[in-house]
């Protein structure tokens, strides 16, 4: 099983993309991280969820837990507010790992060992074997590639 039999097209994003557009795109399709592309649709990083939290949760709450309690939910709706203001490009750290990338020639557990080193529940897939800088032709997430390699489950050998 090659990354260019499970990848499947994927909601993308640019760093010019505003911040709530994103979180936005990721609540209603139920994402775990958007895709962050240029023009070119070349892979510039990946943007999860808590990396969207992380971002609208004030410090003090990340550094203490328990005062997230003193948050009623009045207070927590309007914490979203913070990323109507932002792009994308303003949530991405800029010590950022790899880009989580895998040619189309990638068996399943080279993918599963580049999702398990970036810790992203996801990667691109480039459309060339040969060429880094290739625009992406899919992504392949954790949930997927677990669905094709679990026992007794569509698409695997029993």
């Amino acid at each position: 099983m090659r990354a260019r039999e499970l990848a499947v097209e994927y909601p993308t994003v640019t760093p010019g993309t505003s911040a709530l557009d994103a979180a936005r795109l990721l609540a209603e399709e139920r994402l775990p991280g958007l895709l962050v592309v240029d023009s070119r649709r070349h892979t510039v990083a990946v943007i999860t969820g808590s990396q969207l939290l992380r971002y609208i949760i004030p410090h003090h709450v990340q550094d203490d837990p328990a005062l997230a309690r003193v948050y009623d939910e009045h207070h927590a709706d309007r914490l979203c507010a913070r990323l109507d203001e932002r792009r994308v490009a303003d949530l991405l750290s800029e010590k950022r790992k790899p880009l989580p990338v895998v040619d189309a020639d990638a068996t399943a557990m080279e993918i599963a060992s580049v999702m398990a080193g970036t810790r992203s529940p996801m990667v691109a897939v480039s459309g060339e074997a040969d060429r880094a800088d290739a625009p992406v032709i899919g992504v392949v997430t954790a949930a997927e590639l677990l669905e094709r390699l679990l026992p007794g489950r569509p698409g695997t050998a029993t």
